[in-house]
């Protein structure tokens, strides 16, 4: 079974290289002094690609602890160790939380090779082995772990931490003496803050639980732990993993796939609330996925158990469903590398000593080789689903913007003829005001002509009276009414002109 985590070296250089030159000047400060002044160093309890973890007594109380000796990287070209900023952000988390279901950080040392963390000592070992252990496991057990599992997550996701390396090694028992121990969840080397606003990728934890977006190279937020869980309780209650396939690569296509179901074979014993809680967790849509609230309300983490028949409550089935969960166990336990000993060898141990090495190296170079050989094939993967989807994007944008352009030329040809139609307007407006002014010069002229022969006949006929001499005569009666009429028809005259003039 394959646990190696699935960044690859470039992107680990890549993004150590970034945050080494954007160090912010409030660095996390750890102390100088030596840890072996203040702790009594002693057993190794555990180690991983950078870190060991042994067990330590602080001098001055005597009480335990665990000592964590994490590598730090020497430069940013190398790959062996851990960036000096990730160890920080590790640190910054750990001191943020304080939980019965989340393991405490004591204090931080540092030296030139390594940092050591003093963590809360965790003695009692991996859930896993120890329900494997049980000759039976009820559902309701298993509710009761999970529940703790749910409430520690809880705790993390309400301080918007997302763990993102959630698995049965990272569950461990505070102590496993009594009957229900008390679950911790430790290593918090991959676990980031989750800032509003602030898009975060990645591609690293154990390919066997980690959530479709993360495969997929899209942004992560705290879904990406209840897809974890979901592929625990999954485990847990039938011994089976639900997307692990015979190499990385199909592993990691069955979980984009959300290629799984309930085997009868593992599930016969199950209750359906227990798979309704499943399938809500294992949703390839992240809003669509329980968050760790209605997780908690689920009717299978609130109820006691769901109501069996009786014939479900026989002892063979536990027995099997623990019998497969003690073999997944020792599967993966059986996935480390042997320690092998020669201590019968005595006058060859040099030799063969040295020739393990080798072959733990070459065996350490085959692993790093298919590892990366997995990550190139998983990477080609993903870049090549994503140029599809630009390629699409791309055509569809090429094809929005041949009919934007289409508009436009139609929009800017309408301009056109608009324009030339103001103008032509605008001409025959012009010509209307000349033939105006032409017409009303005209009319002028004829108006002061006509004006000056009504006022010579006015003056004829004003003469004419005179020399008629009575008032009474026909003539005078006749120079009267013509006086009259010609006045009348000056003023008509004169009004004329004035109404054209107001009508102008």
């Amino acid at each position: 079974m394959d646990t190696s985590v699935l960044t690859s070296g470039f992107l680990l250089f890549q993004g150590c290289t970034l945050q080494a030159s954007m160090r912010s000047p409030n660095m996390e400060t750890f102390k100088q002094q030596k840890v072996e002044d203040f702790y009594d160093i002693g057993e190794e309890l555990g180690s991983g690609q950078f870190a060991i973890v042994k067990k330590c007594r602080e001098k001055s109380t005597g009480l335990e602890y665990a000592a964590k000796f994490i590598k730090k990287r020497q430069s940013p070209a190398s790959r062996r160790g851990v960036c000096r900023e990730e160890i920080e952000r590790e640190v910054s988390i750990l001191r943020q939380v304080l939980h019965p279901n989340v393991i405490t950080l004591h204090d931080v040392f540092e030296n030139r090779t390594d940092v050591v963390l003093i963590l809360e000592l965790v003695s009692g070992g991996e859930l896993f082995d120890f329900l494997a252990q049980k000759e039976s496991l009820s559902e309701e057990e298993a509710t009761s772990f999970i529940k703790q599992i749910l409430e520690g997550v809880n705790y993390l996701h309400a301080k918007k931490i997302a763990h993102f390396d959630l698995k049965p090694e990272n569950i461990m028992l505070l102590d496993k003496n009594i009957p229900i121990p008390h679950i911790k969840l430790i290593d918090f080397g991959l676990a980031h803050e989750i800032e509003d606003g602030v898009e975060f990728k990645n591609i690293f934890g154990t390919p066997e639980f980690v959530a479709p977006e993360i495969v997929n190279y899209e942004p992560l937020g705290l879904e990406a732990d209840m897809w974890s869980i979901g592929v625990i309780t999954y485990i847990l209650l039938s011994g089976a993993s639900p997307f692990l396939g015979d190499t990385k690569q199909e592993t990691l296509a069955n979980i984009t796939a959300v290629s799984y179901d309930f085997d009868e074979e593992f599930f016969s014993q199950t209750s359906e609330l227990a798979k309704d809680f499943i399938r809500k967790l294992l949703v390839k849509e992240t809003r669509k996925r329980l968050t760790i609230q209605e997780a908690l309300r689920h009717p299978w983490i609130m109820s006691k158990g769901e109501i069996r028949a009786p014939e479900q409550h026989k002892a063979e089935p536990n027995q099997l469903k623990t019998k497969r969960l003690r073999e997944y166990t020792l599967k993966c336990h059986s996935s480390m590398p042997p320690n092998n000993t020669y201590v019968n060898f005595e006058r060859f141990a040099r030799v063969v000593e040295d020739v393990a090495q080798v072959e733990q190296g070459c065996r350490a170079l085959t692993g790093a080789h298919d590892t990366i050989q997995d990550d190139v094939e998983t990477l080609i993967s993903i870049y090549n689903e994503k140029e599809a989807w630009y390629r699409e994007e791309s055509e569809r944008a090429r094809h929005d913007l041949s009919q934007l352009r289409y508009e436009f030329r139609k929009v800017k040809s309408s301009k056109k003829l608009l324009r030339e139609d103001i103008r032509a307007t605008g001409s025959r407006l012009g010509d209307a005001a000349r033939k105006l002014d032409h017409l009303q010069t005209q009319f002028e002229t004829l108006r002061q002509e006509l004006s000056a022969d009504l006022q010579w006949l006015r003056e004829l006929v004003g003469g004419f009276q005179l020399e008629s001499g009575s008032v009474d005569s026909p003539g005078s009666v006749f120079c009267q009414d013509a006086s009259e009429s010609f006045g009348e028809l000056l003023n008509r005259s004169c009004g004329e002109e004035v109404l054209a003039g107001l009508k102008l």
